[in-house]
């Protein structure tokens, strides 16, 4: 989606930071310094916390992914492992959820797909199958993740988490919890780099509520600017239904919609230029609204 509020409202300047605002997917190059792209959340879970599971059956998950695609999604979220402890899944159940799905999409939608795995070889096969971009939240904690993502021309998500995925971390500290994360994705960008993947594929993101508590997730989306300006990638940003967010008025998970809505906003004004998002229709509305409160001019206007 094009949104021409970004250039007047941001802090951009195209003379020096074109770079940044590169992001290559696939065959396609997208020029993120006056766009947002959307990704869309499809969970192929039994126990996600906001879905709980409601459409793991495949003719759910492809109803659900169709929607998503008609209120305006620009990049489609796999999932098959919530981040959170659970019951185990094998890595063999886990290519059972997440590869069929992959093949699905591409052949009914012309959207690139992403898959929110760390497992290398769910990535491996997911690249294999279609797939463009891997969402691994571990922060690459299996270098051959990356290998994959050389060998197939994959794009990749450089998340900060402390520990690892699906483990309580109840009272992380940091001495600086921005300084901490931008040192630790910095390395995370210099060894996909090392291992040949180009820093045009790759965008970081910050990891709210993974291994954080709810002040330090908060302090990090207050600095979605100095991320960014300090790392020089673009920032994917995963505030959706976050728990950093409802702490501040105690909700239930079915009624995050508004706030979640509220920190994607933040984050698109403070540089955030992928926003990944439970609620496409909501998400899209919103970014639309702002650009024509901004600009001011119906003209203004503009979809993708």
């Amino acid at each position: 989606m094009r949104l021409n509020f970004i250039e007047k409202y941001t802090y951009i300047d195209k003379k020096v930071e074109s770079e940044k605002w590169k992001f290559d997917l696939g065959n396609s190059s997208y020029d993120l310094s006056q766009r947002v792209l959307i990704m869309a959340i499809l969970n192929r879970t039994k126990d996600s916390f906001v879905d709980h599971g409601s459409y793991f059956a495949f003719d759910q998950f492809l109803k659900k992914a169709e929607g998503h695609v008609k209120d305006g999604a620009d990049i489609l979220d796999i999932g098959g492992v919530k981040a959170g402890p659970g019951d185990a899944v094998s890595q063999e159940e886990e290519l059972e959820r997440v590869i069929p799905a992959v093949i699905a999409l591409k052949e009914r939608f012309d959207l690139p797909i992403s898959v929110d795995t760390w497992n290398a070889t769910v990535i491996d096969e997911s690249f294999r199958a279609g797939a463009l971009l891997g969402n691994d939240i571990s922060g690459f904690s299996d270098p051959m993740y990356i290998e994959s993502a050389k060998k197939h021309g994959g794009s990749l998500v450089a998340t900060h988490i402390r520990l690892r995925p699906r483990v309580m971390d109840p009272s992380p500290t940091y001495d600086s919890v921005v300084d901490s994360v931008t040192t630790f994705l910095e390395s995370k960008i210099e060894l996909a780099q090392d291992l040949g993947v180009d820093r045009s594929r790759i965008v970081i993101d910050a990891g709210l509520d993974l291994g954080k508590t709810t002040p330090q997730s908060l302090e990090l989306l207050r600095n979605t600017r100095r991320l960014i300006d300090s790392l020089s990638r673009p920032l994917l940003l995963s505030a959706s239904y976050k728990t950093c967010l409802s702490d501040l008025y105690d909700l239930p998970v079915d009624q995050r919609g508004a706030i979640s809505l509220s920190g994607v906003f933040w984050g698109v004004l403070n540089g955030a230029r992928i926003v990944r998002v439970h609620d496409v229709r909501e998400t899209k509305l919103g970014l639309l609204t702002l650009d024509r409160i901004i600009q001011r001019e119906r003209k203004s206007w503009e979809t993708r």
